[in-house]
């Protein structure tokens, strides 16, 4: 059978603006080293870059996929090509975690001291996308990361879900009950955000299992999901002059806004965060997808952002971690560890284009030749 969608256009624009949420990110992790509290954090809402990379998902898969379950597609062959995707650098990541860790001290946040056995226990729930569950033996870090060893694998544990949902049933609805699924999860991501479901109004939560944190992280990549499929289903271009700038620059502003509201009147920043999840991030996909670049060099810069997008931000924790962990240790200010960051940044920027050239690219193309060849043979022998 031909692939059909094997011809269809990439939409470049949307990959360069991956590329820009995913250098916020960085430097929304940099400001945790000298933040005090969620209302002290430098790019204050670098955490909704998440989300705005579950709206990306959602469309992006529903441009993908949608059309080949009617050629026959199975949901076995979806979900392999869904780990061919993520999981080589998910792999890299984590024994980059387990080695900067050890390196660290193999010393929990606190100080205490955590076994070999442990770490190992650890790479492994992590190379399967397992989590930790706060206070087991592989929760080494003792703050309740899902992930320890590499803190953003939370959000592709969830990533892992929504294409799980996808494959099971989201792709059978309509547009009119898609829709409605997109609403109520709305409605309970808003709940989430205005209701103070994270005990600081705002919605950066999934990353620990501890309390509801598991529930909650699921009904936030639901919406976005759901809502980047939808935009995919009723997608119409509409004419938007420089919309990688313009989009760009909107995902810098929103992602750096201080905390809204203050100690005074905190409600004010979840409502921030469920405008921005609700209406301007599906709208910044729907005008970024809606636009195309027409200069070399913007079309450039765009490939270039967006082939570093993901090995950028699932490869530079670890880093991040031995930077807290110095920079705590030794009391030191952003005087002092400026001049660290920027090196963990742009050495970040080199491992994942040096990750994403060398070995990203290239296992990916040999597993996908290797798997799904053989997934379509066995498919074919069972239709026969």
């Amino acid at each position: 059978m031909t692939d059909k969608n094997a011809a269809r256009p990439r939409y470049e624009l949307l990959d360069g603006l991956r590329g820009v949420a995913a250098l916020m990110v960085i430097l929304y992790h940099v400001g945790e080293c000298f933040a005090t509290s969620p209302q002290t954090q430098q790019i204050n809402h670098g955490y909704l870059a998440v989300d705005f990379f579950f709206v990306l998902s959602g469309f992006v898969i529903g441009y993908a996929y949608d059309g080949r379950w009617r050629e026959g597609m199975s949901m076995g062959n979806f979900m392999l090509r869904r780990v061919i995707r993520l999981q080589p650098m998910v792999v890299v990541a984590v024994i980059l975690g387990a080695v900067t860790f050890m390196i660290q001290g193999c010393e929990k946040w606190d100080g205490t001291s955590v076994s070999i056995s442990a770490v190992m226990l650890s790479l492994l729930c992590g190379l399967f996308m397992l989590p930790s569950l706060p206070g087991t033996l592989p929760e080494i870090r003792g703050n309740g990361e899902m992930f320890p060893l590499n803190g953003p694998s939370w959000s592709l544990f969830f990533e892992y879900i929504g294409s799980l949902f996808y494959a099971l049933f989201l792709h059978r609805l309509s547009k009119r009950w898609l829709a409605v699924f997109t609403a109520a999860a709305g409605v309970g991501l808003a709940t989430i955000a205005i209701g103070n479901a994270s005990g600081y109004y705002h919605i950066g939560v999934g990353w620990t299992a501890e309390g509801h944190g598991l529930w909650l992280g699921l009904v936030r990549m639901t919406f976005s999901f759901s809502a980047g499929l939808l935009i995919s289903r009723v997608f119409k271009p509409i004419k938007t002059r420089g919309a990688f700038w313009l989009c760009g620059l909107l995902i810098v502003a929103v992602l750096s806004v201080p905390y809204v509201g203050g100690e005074t009147m905190p409600v004010a920043n979840g409502v921030y965060d469920a405008v921005c999840t609700l209406l301007i991030f599906p709208a910044i996909v729907y005008i970024g997808a809606s636009g195309r670049t027409t200069y070399a060099k913007s079309r450039n810069i765009c490939v270039f952002l967006g082939a570093i997008s993901y090995p950028l931000y699932i490869v530079h924790y670890p880093f991040m971690y031995l930077m807290y962990a110095w920079a705590w240790r030794n009391g030191y200010g952003f005087d002092k560890v400026w001049p660290v960051a920027a090196c963990v940044i742009v050495g970040s920027i080199a491992l994942a284009w040096l990750l994403m050239k060398y070995y990203d690219g290239p296992v990916r193309r040999w597993l996908s030749m290797r798997l799904l060849r053989r997934s379509r043979g066995l498919e074919k022998e069972g239709q026969e």
